[in-house]
């Protein structure tokens, strides 16, 4: 039996386990990236774990989320990340260098290799055939000493790409139409390999569109072939000698198979609140718009922003609408302005933000109050924007700047027969905004440099045989970890001030949840379907664990942030039965009995002693996960086995 592209790269990667659909494995980290909303928690993990150095083929410490520095504590965790990174063997990009994802797929991705990054949209690089993954911090700086990344060996779903994109209709289309097919769940479980003939008509910009938004099915990870664009994109890039070919066996096995006929596609758009919620752009003619976004992650690469300058070119926006564009990288930006292409932008009445993730993390450009807000991005969740009654669409560029022209949704086919943009034979290469680490010997002397906004790790204790706890929240599904520890300007700063950052947990759900944790200082949450969404901001864990939670029972949890839970010793469970949910409300008192072997067992005993009802609770959880979780967390674990 013939293996599929990610089964060759774990097949080479492999630690430990086996590959058996179900079975915990661990795999060889070859590259790893942080960001400075999560980047600062896992350099504070990896310096308590005490390792001079980092042990990959290549960790880069990326500055791209908490730019605005409207104080000391934004400059303050750069200047720490700035330090660190030069201690211990760490690439540091500076800010204004780009977004890390961008960055890294234009200067350090290398096909056949696996990289994890603390943050969610790390499989972008699979556009390039890396085998990529979202982590928390913990299990990053766990890679960066050298551990290997555990993971649960996941489903093979295969996506038969036929025929070819009509004009106007775009790489993001393809990734709405898939969420439309799974839903923000149904990726779980799985890594999802693109394939078929159509594959060939995509370039890798294009790809790694597909591959970013692949984390909002709920996916381990995404990835697309190795191929003789691959090849083209990276000679253009100066890094013709990081290629590999890199395809599937002709009888490599999927759990399913997607076909998706590109030709037939029509330009897509994600409703409020959810990047599952998916409609024809036609259907929704005539919304008025007050905002539109054009950059982020998903959507501002050099191709993308070419396009959409094209598109502008000689044109006004409309009077009601503020327009801004974020260039995904200095690369990026840089060729924009030698080429003209910039200027078109600005003369349409765009407005240019700096090369960084910006409003798709609430970083500022919040829409009005009540706003319809267009935007290039991946997410669309309530309250993201910094406003929480704003309607916010996920589009693609050609989408976004019909909307911007028009001030209404419109079907880009209205504006434009097409836009055809040829990849650069070569790209414009400086990478002098990437700080290299000293050396070894040099790193000896060199201070790491801490402001008074960072704190300590909060402090985790081992697991006790029984737990009497309150129930402190109960939320439905599709919680996201913008719901338990929230984005934007105002809360952003504080990632390194874990104390400072728990009075804004829930805060979009229920803003009185943090003093009443406090107050209880015991407790657990109770949660729906696909609870902890999104982002793998290992925040979503570690404050809850300051509040005092020592477990969330929810209907079903998603991958990222399960494995977040675990790593900060709060116990994940499942309801046996999903009706079950029902039974137990906010304020009972609960009685979780003969933990240490109901863990081992997969079921626990829950006592409602307010109601006076017995439920069983199921788990699944390693060897290793048991420990962790028996140590009171992954840091504490990995103390101990020093």
């Amino acid at each position: 039996m013939g293996l599929t592209i990610a089964e060759k790269i774990i097949k080479s990667h492999l630690v430990s386990g086996e590959m058996i659909k179900g079975q915990e494995i661990a795999i060889k980290i070859d590259q790893t990236l942080t960001q400075d909303a999560t980047g600062t928690m896992a350099y504070l993990e990896f310096e308590t774990m005490g390792l001079k150095r980092v042990k990959t083929e290549r960790s880069v410490a990326y500055i791209d989320h908490n730019t605005l520095q409207c104080g000391f504590e934004n400059a303050d965790d750069h200047r720490y990340i700035q330090s660190v990174a030069k201690k211990h063997g760490i690439y540091f990009s500076r800010p204004g260098n780009g977004i890390c994802h961008q960055v890294h797929l234009e200067r350090f991705s290398r096909p056949g290799k696996t990289l994890i990054g603390s943050d969610s949209h790390t499989p972008t690089g699979g556009g390039i055939g890396m085998l990529s993954f979202g982590a928390g911090g913990l299990d990053v700086a766990v890679a960066m000493g050298g551990g290997a990344y555990y993971i649960t060996m996941p489903k093979m779903y295969k996506v038969n790409l036929t025929g070819k994109l009509s004009p106007m209709v775009t790489a993001k289309d393809v990734s709405l139409e898939i969420l439309r097919i799974l839903s923000v769940k149904g990726g779980v479980g799985a890594i999802i390999e693109w394939g078929g003939e159509g594959v060939k008509t995509l370039s890798v910009p294009e790809r790694a569109t597909i591959t970013n938004m692949g984390t909002e099915l709920g996916a381990t990870t995404s990835i697309f072939p190795s191929d003789e664009i691959t090849r083209e994109f990276l000679l253009a890039q100066g890094r013709v000698e990081d290629y590999i070919p890199l395809t599937a066996d002709a009888d490599a096995v999927y759990d399913k198979i997607i076909d998706i006929n590109l030709s037939e596609l029509e330009p897509l758009i994600a409703c409020p609140h959810s990047p599952d919620n998916v409609k024809k752009v036609s259907e929704l003619k005539g919304v008025k718009v007050n905002q539109v976004c054009i950059g982020s992650c998903t959507n501002s690469s050099y191709q993308d922003l070419v396009k959409v300058a094209t598109l502008l070119k000689g044109k006004k926006i409309s009077e009601d609408v503020s327009l801004s564009v974020s260039p995904g990288s200095k690369q990026v930006l840089t060729m924009l302005s030698s080429s003209g292409a910039l200027n078109d932008i600005i003369s349409a009445g765009a407005r240019i933000l700096e090369c960084a993730c910006g409003p798709c993390i609430g970083m500022g450009f919040s829409p009005n109050s009540a706003g319809v807000s267009l935007r290039t991005f991946n997410r669309n969740f309530l309250g993201r924007s910094g406003t929480k009654d704003a309607g916010v669409y996920l589009v693609s560029p050609e989408t976004a700047v019909a909307a911007a022209l028009t001030g209404e949704i419109t079907d880009p086919r209205l504006i434009s027969s097409g836009v055809t943009v040829e990849m650069p034979k070569a790209f414009s290469i400086d990478d002098s905004a990437v700080i290299p680490p000293a050396s070894e010997s040099d790193a000896e002397s060199l201070e790491v440099l801490r402001g008074p906004n960072i704190k300590p790790f909060p402090t985790t204790y081992p697991l006790e045989d029984e737990l009497k706890v309150a129930v402190g929240l109960k939320v439905g599904d599709n919680i996201t970890t913008d719901h338990i520890m929230p984005a934007g300007a105002k809360i952003l700063p504080y990632r390194s001030n874990i104390p400072y950052l728990s009075k804004f947990c829930f805060s979009v759900v229920d803003e009185g949840y943090s003093e009443r944790a406090l107050a209880l200082k015991s407790s657990v949450i109770v949660g729906g379907e696909n609870y902890g969404q999104g982002s793998s901001r290992e925040h979503a864990a570690l404050v809850p664990l300051y509040l005092g939670v020592k477990a969330v029972i929810a209907k079903s949890f998603a991958r990222i942030h399960i494995a977040n839970l675990i790593n900060a010793g709060i116990i994940p469970l499942t309801f046996e039965n999903a009706s079950d949910y029902e039974s137990v409300s906010e304020g009972d008192n609960l009685v979780l009995e003969d933990l240490y072997n109901g863990i081992k067992n997969g079921a626990i005993r829950l006592k409602n002693t307010t109601t006076q009802k017995e439920l069983i609770l199921k788990c699944s959880f390693t060897e290793r996960q048991i420990d962790i979780i028996k140590a009171g967390g992954l840091l504490a674990y990995t103390k101990n086995q020093k």
